[in-house]
């Protein structure tokens, strides 16, 4: 919980600030009407609560949803689909938007323009978030074992470690582990994966809530309502299967599902009050734009790959059975291209 208010903090310290930079490119004319922009910004905060709320706890709230349980075949396809939506999130929606500012003329030539930073630091995420994943794991089964060795500890915990340790995980070098039906067999991985996950979410649903709260455009911000409901919605659905599949206390669901849901209308929150001095063509603020939306990418990227889907797809349930398969692939692709396809507006 530590990470993620650290790094919603930094974010909102450094996003703030770098608007007040001079800027270095006329805006381009469009239709501003503050009255206006500020009634649909409104709207796009309470759409986007709701949404983000709904979508994170129909996984957590499973006992009375039986059809979302993880036990269920209905909560891979739905799963599938909302990996769908953050992979595409990441290839589609914020490395896009990562390259364009830091290949913007309005920011200094060099040393930005002298090397591909966009791919680069997304790559540099993607293998934080690698080393982050084992270190996170590694720690966990450590201190499993010095419970266990106490006498004590959770069993539960202990039970998913030894699991872990010995069978393997679904993406790790080709292995399949032999019981990972079993929620225990992934108890461990899942607790991690849901933390990172949502740190990644974190980054890139506090810039897009800045810039939206910060816009003065309607004719910006009414496609970008719709576009980002649906999809806090289907990352909410996401992230709240890997917490219910975490098996986290009720405190700690709570925090973690409380959290996610306040990211964007925060960041949106944040941008109304900066409006007056936000500026978008400041080179400050398109630089640090460009650098977390490229971390966010990476991370979205590996996240959706190999923690979501390469966990699912290779698990024995879905290679056993092959009407889940063949409905996890549809739910996957269906998901990637409806937020593509959001891309045309937003």
């Amino acid at each position: 919980m530590k990470t993620h208010l650290l790094a919603a903090i930094i974010i909102i310290i450094l996003l703030p600030a770098a608007v007040l930079a001079d800027c270095t490119c006329e805006a381009e004319d469009e239709y501003r009407d503050k009255a206006l922009a500020l009634r649909y910004k409104v709207a796009a905060l309470a759409s986007i609560l709701v949404a983000s709320a709904a979508g994170v706890c129909l996984p957590v709230a499973a006992k009375w949803f039986p059809a979302l349980s993880p036990k269920n075949n209905l909560f891979f396809v739905v799963k599938a689909f909302a990996a769908g939506v953050i992979l595409s999130t990441g290839f589609i929606h914020v490395l896009p938007d990562a390259f364009e500012s830091l290949t913007s003329p309005c920011i200094p030539e060099h040393p930005w323009g002298d090397f591909p930073f966009t791919g680069f630091i997304a790559m540099v995420a993607s293998i934080g978030t690698l080393m982050v994943d084992t270190y996170a794991t590694s720690y966990y089964r450590r201190r499993a074992n010095e419970k266990a060795a106490d006498g004590g500890g959770d069993q539960e915990m202990l039970a998913a470690v030894h699991d872990h340790g010995t069978h393997g995980h679904a993406h790790r070098g080709g292995l399949v582990s032999s019981d990972s039906d079993s929620d225990d067999s992934e108890l461990l991985r899942h607790r991690v994966i849901s933390q990172v996950l949502e740190l990644g979410i974190v980054v890139h649903s506090v810039i897009i809530g800045i810039a939206l709260g910060a816009s003065q455009s309607p004719s910006t911000i009414k496609p970008l309502i719709a576009a980002l409901t649906f999809h806090q919605f289907f990352e909410g659905i996401g992230l709240g299967g890997c917490i219910s599949q975490a098996k986290f206390n009720v405190r700690a669901v709570a925090i973690m599902a409380v959290f996610f849901s306040l990211t964007t209308p925060v960041g949106i929150a944040i941008g109304i009050g900066i409006a007056n001095i936000y500026s978008e063509t400041s080179s400050t603020a398109i630089i640090v734009e460009g650098v977390f939306n490229s971390a966010s990418a990476g991370i979205l990227i590996y996240m959706a790959l190999v923690d979501l889907l390469s966990a699912d797809f290779m698990s024995p349930r879905l290679q056993n059975n092959g009407k889940l398969q063949l409905g996890a692939n549809l739910a996957l692709l269906l998901g990637a291209g409806c937020m593509s396809l959001l891309a045309k507006w937003a």
